[in-house]
């Protein structure tokens, strides 16, 4: 079947000559487990932020919270609605020209693809633009980063992600089934017209400058850090700091190791028409890469908190018999360290504490 006599069939030309097979029970029960796995993970992680969030509601960490909730919940939903799409084609044996007459379970798993994979990117990406400010500009960020600018930037960020997972339907291009038969994505087989190597290039290359902008960031923030740490002996307040630059780097860890060899995937498709034999087993490998990091990013809110590092400290001080970091960071809850800096804050102080009083207060 031709898809270009036949739009409602779009994608049905690759299911005769394909060359990448997949074992239908074994890839139905790891896309249940995974599936499984994924939602449990993600309900864990929203649990703990939202319960957080109500602690630090206001706070400057709550603006990061806010991000981090937005984050798994998109991860949760799309484990949700991209791995029961992928379980109900396993379970139908990829039978597409059944059940996919008119091409719009296609249309909808390619929009969610493109939706659930550049959404966590550039949510990662603002919230490490988040921290930064917050650290390098905390009168800045306490004046400006309000709960009503955060949710603002979530939207937006949503509405982004949606318009260009929409582009391919605006402009009459339908998502075309891949060779593999287990999922839909851009037009990835015989690549020549320009507009189909434009979307291909446009989410690769937005996922690369998501991940860039992410390590500058936290970059600029961890040195930041590190710079005032030195210079200064007073701790207090400034250990929620360290422990959001710690999840903001395995974060961005988990999606350079997860995403890269997909979004370098896809721009060396839009890039160069003619496609390697292996190519097929190598976007299936990629794209199953990327599928775990949505299982790995909400075990980052769940074992880095404060509470799992104290113990982790405690343990590694115990095996190792030194002093890695001094532990007094660790030790007041954020509580005590909030009402601590507003009593120094009221009191007499010296130049050098005033000078140090806007770092230490970004920390409650």
């Amino acid at each position: 079947m031709n898809s270009s006599k036949s739009p409602g069939l779009a994608g049905f030309g690759i299911l005769k000559n394909t060359t990448c097979h997949t074992e239908k029970k074994i890839s139905v029960f790891f896309s249940i487990i995974f599936m499984t796995v994924g939602i449990l993970s993600n309900s864990l992680a929203i649990a703990i932020l939202m319960k957080a969030y109500q602690r630090f509601r206001q706070k400057s960490k709550a603006s990061f919270l806010l991000l981090a909730s937005g984050l798994v919940v998109t991860d949760l939903f799309g484990h949700l609605i991209n791995g029961a799409i992928a379980v109900f084609v396993y379970a139908s044996d990829k039978d597409w020209i059944r059940f996919n007459q008119s091409n719009i379970l296609c249309s909808v798993f390619g929009i969610c693809m493109v939706f659930f994979g550049l959404c966590p990117l550039f949510l990662g990406s603002v919230m490490a633009v988040e921290r930064c400010i917050g650290v390098t500009k905390p009168i800045f960020h306490s004046t400006k980063m309000t709960s009503k600018h955060v949710k603002m930037m979530l939207t937006m960020v949503c509405l982004f992600a949606v318009l260009i997972a929409l582009l391919p339907i605006l402009r009459f291009r339908a998502y075309q089934i891949q060779a593999s038969r287990t999922w839909c994505f851009y037009k990835t087989e015989h690549v020549e017209d320009w507009e189909d190597r434009f979307y291909l290039l446009l989410f690769s290359c937005l996922g690369l400058l998501a991940l860039a902008i992410s390590f500058l960031c936290n970059a600029v923030t961890g040195i930041t850090l590190l710079r005032v740490k030195l210079k200064s002996q007073q701790r207090q307040g400034r250990s929620h700091h360290f422990e959001m630059i710690i999840q903001l780097l395995a974060i961005m860890c988990v999606s350079c190791i997860c995403w890269s060899p997909f979004l370098v995937t896809m721009a060396r498709i839009g890039i160069n028409e003619s496609r390697s034999k292996d190519t097929c087993e190598t976007i299936l490998f990629a794209l199953r890469m990327a599928t775990w990091n949505q299982i790995l990013d909400p075990w980052v809110y769940i074992l880095l908190r404060k509470a799992v590092l104290k113990n982790l400290y405690k343990i590694t001080r115990g095996c190792c018999g030194v002093h890695i970091i001094n532990l007094h960071m660790w030790e007041l809850s954020s509580i005590k360290n909030s009402l601590k800096v507003a009593a120094i804050s009221e009191s007499p102080v010296s130049s050098k504490q005033i000078n140090l009083q806007p770092l230490s207060s970004t920390g409650q």
